[in-house]
């Protein structure tokens, strides 16, 4: 998920003068994995991928995410895990034996929760029945499957090794490993796309019965293909009757918004990505992944590891590039970034247990905020409007001296 950068040097609703308390508990924890190669980089994806070699180096890279793990392991001491993601990429083309070490060996290191979700992005073009019943095996529980459009023309213009036929394929295939929790990922908003294409995608992705439907507009992003060679996209005007078309569908067959992009059965919402909606904490090991730990004096650690898989497992460079402690000025945006993005926002308390911050810190601009008919009027949460989910940065904005 990508999501704003931190403006790191303003100034916001006078937290740089309000005293930050110790956290009364920690936020759980999850694990991001990442695993940075993919059959083809797609003209879109500005993430961290990289063509794959023919063979890719699983041994070294599972021996090099346990040893990244370890340099992490004093900041999370006694916690346990709830959820681990497995991103990239196209984590799906390690095999089942190369995951089954890294697990056994993350397990040793941290403990699972009982109910631990495990979450394993795979795309269309990489499903094979045997290997993900051996993924389910694993305790893998929960699949993230990188559909994009059912449609030739569409997967075409967007890079995609897979056809409408496979994608339906890989969606059956999850059901008959044993996945009984997976996500779709579909886009809209694609070069020369109508509402009447959007639709039948979306109702290709329902018909599949998955849990959980990733739906979002495709963005043109810097250092990317289509940055440099854009396409061209739909006016917007069918933009908008996309969206609110495919909300209504959506709704109508169960599928909940929770979050901008994130749709759910009842009782199916994305644990591990909750975790980072509502500020939780979590390790990011692989190459170019990022974390976010709290620490009992109130300390809040965000860390990115070396990006190009070459300097990861080069044992002479370091696995982490940088990190930094945010400070009192940075923690109200941090904070409401994240959480504003869920529909039913979270409950005012979670934001000084969570940041170790006073609810004053946030008065005026919330003030504002509620006058601007952005976000709701109700002291025990924090929550946008369906305005001000419309209108995110500018909500946002409001909490900016």
């Amino acid at each position: 998920m990508t999501t704003d950068s931190c403006a790191s040097s303003l100034i916001i609703g006078g937290a740089a003068s309000s005293p930050r308390a110790p956290l009364p508990t920690l936020p759980p924890l999850a694990l991001y994995i990442h695993i940075p190669w993919c059959v083809r980089k797609c003209p879109y994806c500005d993430f961290n991928s990289h063509t794959a070699s023919p063979v890719l180096p699983e041994q070294e890279y599972v021996d090099a995410l346990l040893a990244d793990l370890d340099q992490d392991l004093h900041a999370v001491y006694g916690r346990e895990l709830t959820s681990i993601f497995f991103g990239g990429g196209t984590p799906s083309l390690f095999s089942a034996e190369a995951l089954g070490r890294l697990l056994k060996g993350v397990e040793q290191r941290i403990p699972f929760a009982a109910d631990i979700e495990i979450t394993l992005e795979a795309n269309p073009g990489t499903f094979e029945q045997e290997k993900f019943v051996a993924y389910r095996k694993l305790g893998i529980n929960r699949l993230s499957i990188g559909i994009q459009s059912f449609q030739q023309d569409k997967l075409e213009a967007l890079g995609r090794i897979h056809n409408g036929d496979e994608a339906v394929r890989a969606a059956g295939m999850a059901r008959q490993a044993g996945f009984d929790n997976f996500n779709l990922d579909l886009m809209h908003g694609l070069p020369d796309q109508s509402l009447d294409d959007a639709l039948s995608d979306l109702r290709q992705a329902i018909a599949l019965k998955p849990t959980h439907i990733s739906w979002y507009q495709l963005t043109l992003e810097p250092n990317t293909v289509f940055w440099n060679q854009p396409p061209v996209l739909p006016e917007d005007d069918t933009l908008w009757d996309i969206q609110e078309a495919g909300q209504a569908l959506l709704a109508e067959h169960g599928y909940a918004q929770y979050e901008v992009s994130a749709y759910a059965q009842a009782g199916r919402p994305a644990r591990h990505n909750l975790n980072y909606w509502s500020f939780g904490d979590f390790i990011g090991i692989g190459a170019g992944a990022h974390g976010k730990l709290s620490h009992p004096d109130g300390r809040i650690v965000r860390t990115w590891k070396t990006r190009l898989p070459k300097d990861y497992l080069n044992p002479a460079k370091s696995f982490q590039a940088g990190e930094k402690s945010l400070s009192n000025d940075e923690m109200p945006f941090e904070f409401l970034m994240n959480a504003l993005r869920l529909t039913a926002g979270v409950e005012s308390r979670l934001y000084p247990e969570r940041t170790g911050l006073s609810l004053e810190t946030l008065a005026e601009g919330r003030r504002e905020a509620e006058q601007s008919g952005l976000l709701q009027v109700e002291p025990s949460r924090l929550a946008a409007t369906e305005r001000g989910q419309l209108f995110l940065n500018d909500l946002l904005q409001q909490f900016l001296n």
